[in-house]
């Protein structure tokens, strides 16, 4: 049995406008909506899942698009950018691209990496990042995006803390991350437990104000771990560091656990059962409101409050 944290399952954001949070992560960036359910806490709300062809963990970013909700604020305490790879050779295709809609980005280079960085609409920070290493993880393909240019996964997520020597502590004593040095404030972690969606960066930012959570922000990190088993163990590392963890609930496609880190970023450890084909084939992902048991007496009612997406 593989007992290591495999790097990240998901990352959930906060979103304004459901259509036009759909729109951009499928027409512009080319995702594949991989599942269209409901806050199991609000079924008013969707939920949506963005990634590759079959939703693997490690490429799957989720949004909560509450209309209306005001736009966040950046700041400590908080995950405030999520990294995708890319092929290498591809920044000036996305930098055209995203141009063309309207969208402005930057270039620079992270511990060797060349990276694009820009926002989505509600203004959460992104980066397309060429990797050092190799990533063959099979991506999601639209008639304008092709495989030699199309997002892999997640690359990495940077989390900006008041100081990172506790959060540090919970990556490498109880996630088994390793420290692979610093560029100024930036401070890099990474798990060898597997090449792709490996990388945590922390930025120590002690003079910036907390960040605060509403659109265009980051919820919840979540870390991958192979089952139920696994995700008990580490469970109980962390609640032997006195962090207040949730029992194991159950999330339809994953199993949960949830607890907040020192710094102040909620993180949660997701199984990889038992996947997200549990409800709808490989092949029809994403194309059927999915409610969980409990709210499919309520479907009619709750297809008419949400919002619509046509």
């Amino acid at each position: 049995m593989d007992h290591s944290v495999k790097g990240f399952h998901h990352i959930t954001a906060i979103a304004g406008d459901a259509k036009r949070n759909l729109t951009f992560y499928t027409e512009v960036l080319g995702l594949r909506l991989v599942k269209k359910t409901v806050n199991f806490d609000d079924p008013g709300t969707y939920h949506f899942y963005f990634g590759n062809e079959t939703g693997t963990p490690g490429t799957i970013l989720t949004f909560f698009p509450w209309q209306g909700i005001p736009k966040g604020r950046q700041g400590t305490g908080m995950p405030t950018e999520v990294g995708y790879s890319v092929p290498t050779g591809s920044l000036p295709f996305w930098k055209e691209r995203l141009g063309r809609f309207g969208i402005g980005s930057h270039s620079g280079d992270r511990f060797g990496e060349p990276y694009l960085a820009f926002e989505d609409p509600d203004g959460l920070p992104l980066a397309l990042i060429e990797p050092a290493g190799p990533d063959d993880r099979q991506p999601w393909i639209t008639k304008e995006i092709g495989r030699e240019v199309a997002i892999r996964g997640f690359h990495s997520t940077t989390l900006t803390l008041r100081t990172i020597t506790n959060t540090a502590a919970i990556l490498t004593e109880v996630f088994g991350y390793e420290a692979a040095g610093n560029e100024g404030y930036r401070h890099r972690y990474v798990t060898h437990a597997l090449s792709t969606a490996a990388t945590v960066d922390l930025i120590e930012a002690p003079n910036q104000s907390p960040g605060v959570g509403a659109a265009g922000t980051i919820h919840h990190v979540a870390f991958r771990v192979q089952d139920e088993d696994v995700q008990e163990e580490i469970r109980q590392r962390v609640d032997e560091r006195g962090l207040n963890v949730t029992p194991k609930i159950d999330r339809n496609y994953f199993f949960s656990v949830y607890f907040r880190e020192p710094g102040g970023v909620l993180f949660e450890i997701a199984t990889d059962n038992p996947g997200f084909t549990v409800d709808e084939s490989i092949q029809e992902l994403g194309t059927h409101l999915m409610l969980p048991p409990r709210y499919e007496p309520r479907r009619a009612e709750i297809e008419r409050v949400l919002p619509a997406l046509a």
